[in-house]
Order: C-alpha cells, then structure tokens, then sequence
C-alpha cells in the first residue's frame, strides 16, 4: 500500500465564461493530492495524509479522493481555509499564484503526524508542501520516520517563487534526499538544485547524496532513471498537449504502480536494484499514464481502463 503525504489544494484555473469574459473555475489539485488521485485511478492501494480544510473546498477534495479509490481517513482535519494556486496557462505550460497563509494544510505540525500501519510500504512526499512551514518540517519527520523500513520517494517540483528562505529549504531538503530511495526531478528542478551541467552527471551526484534511483522528466524528450546499473530511457507519447498542469505527479503515481505490479513497490526491491524489464515498465507506466494528463484540461489523471483501451 502507497501513503502520499503532502499538499492538498484548489488550482483555480483560467477558463471563459459564457459571455466571453476571463474567469477562474476551481479544480482539486496539489501535487501530492494528485499522485495520490493518479494511483488510486490506476488501481493502487492509496492512502493520503495532509491537513485538510473542513470548509466547503475541503469537503471537495476529500469527495475527489474518495471518488478515485482514496483513503483520507489519515488526514488531519482543520477549520483553517483550504490553499489556493490560481493558474496562468502561456502555451500550455503552467505559472502558479499561491495563497496559503494560516491554511489547514500549511499549518500541519509534528503533532499531526499519523502512525504508519504495517501494510504501508511505501511513502511518496514532494510539492510545495516540502518548501513552507511548519508543514514542511512535518513532512520531513514523516519520511524518517518512513524511511527506517518503507520505500521513500520524493518528488521536489520546485516552485522557486514559493520558497521565502532558500538556505533553510536547501538544508531540508538534503536531508529528506539522504533518506529517500527515489528522487524523480523533472530537468529544471535538477538545474535548480545541482546547478547546470550534463543530466547523467549531475544525476550521478545526486545518487552520491543517498537515492538509490534519480528519474528526470524531460517533458517532449520522455524520462530517464540512473541507478546502480545502466541508465534507462523511455520516449515520451506524442500526443496534442492541452496543458501540463498535473503530469509529472501523474508519472510518479504510474511509475508506483509499475513497480507494484511487479511486485517491487518495497524498500528492499529497489535498493537491491530493479532488473531492467520492471524499471523500464514502471517507467513505461509512468509516461504513458501522463500522456493522458496532458491530453485533457487541468489535472485529470486517467483510470486503469483508459490505459488499457490505449493499447
């Protein structure tokens, strides 16, 4: 069973009305909530731990998890609002606008923290969750806690604009990266954290810092993991993009249910380290999965049987 534990939000995204006139029309989103969405639709056992608002965009959210097959029985529930990204779109690709002051998920603290049940094995953190606090602190406890005996990943997808003390979140996230079995990063986030250079390089000095496995999206240029044996690529699908709002979570959730299928969604598994055929599946997964994403409006992540009806 998979735990993603991170942010929940309202992406409020840029539609026309009726009239013609520019509005904003609010969608579930966060980036964890959508990996956590994205599993449960491809038939992973899911659950998902966050602060969650009781207010009428909370009730929203926790109906969408329900809905895909999610467990929020964990969440920490609040009467602080719920956090709001409204969206710009320029060709496509997606600039946030973030309000989370005195949130229900930003004010998540150590306190909050559930107790991992046994059948737990694996837990995903990443989103803007990991970049303000007390939140972030939480999280971070969280997966040490995790990483003693689950299968850690972490997907950072920075948001530079979003971090107020770059030396702190710096330090956090080394230490949440020390713990973690896989780090996915799309090619910006790596820049961003290990400077420019060529990818393979600077994935290899990631892996140095404790990962057992670096994936980095490459948008159009599909994915690419480094680990102990060879490095492994998969092509992206061509496919008409409608937006990009959801795709790399939508990849983390395919690439866990990959490993699930072959039965390696285990710490034990992954740090062994995975035969060729199960990662170049996973990865298969996770890429034929966000192409659906970014086929349709905001982030929709398909069904199992969508995947299925692909082929």
């Amino acid at each position: 069973m998979l735990l993603c534990a991170g942010e929940a939000l309202i992406d409020m995204l840029p539609r026309l009305t009726e009239g013609g006139e520019a509005a904003f029309a609010p969608h579930a989103g966060g980036s964890v909530f959508n990996t956590a969405v994205a599993a449960g639709r491809l038939g992973l056992a899911t659950r998902f731990f966050s602060g969650l608002s009781t207010d009428l965009f909370g009730a929203r959210l926790a109906s969408v998890l329900a809905q895909s097959g999610v467990d929020a029985g964990l969440c920490a529930r609040a009467d602080r609002p719920t956090t709001l990204a409204f969206v710009t779109l320029t060709d496509g690709q997606a600039s946030y606008a973030f309000y989370d002051e005195n949130t229900a998920g930003r004010m998540l603290s150590v306190a909050d923290l559930p107790t991992l049940a046994p059948e737990i094995g694996a837990v995903f953190f990443g989103g803007i969750s990991l970049a303000v606090e007390p939140c972030a602190e939480a999280y971070a406890t969280l997966a040490a806690r995790a990483a003693a005996d689950r299968l850690v990943m972490i997907d950072p997808n920075i948001r530079p604009g979003f971090i107020a003390d770059e030396a702190r979140y710096r330090a956090r996230m080394a230490g949440m990266l020390a713990v973690a079995d896989v780090v996915k990063l799309s090619d910006e986030d790596l820049t961003w954290l290990m400077g420019a250079g060529e990818i393979a390089a600077r994935a290899q000095a990631l892996l140095q810092q404790g990962p057992a496995l670096v994936l980095v999206t490459q948008g159009a240029d599909g994915v690419s993991a480094f680990g102990a044996g060879a490095a492994r690529k998969v092509a992206a699908q061509r496919v008409a993009v409608v937006d990009t709002v959801g795709a790399g979570d939508t990849f983390n959730a395919g690439f866990l249910a990959g490993l699930a299928d072959a039965g390696a969604l285990d710490k034990a598994a992954v740090r062994a380290g995975l035969p060729a055929s199960v990662l170049d599946a996973a990865l298969a997964l996770g890429v034929q999965a966000a192409a659906v994403t970014v086929s349709r409006a905001g982030a929709n992540p398909p069904w199992r049987e969508e995947l299925a009806c692909a082929h």
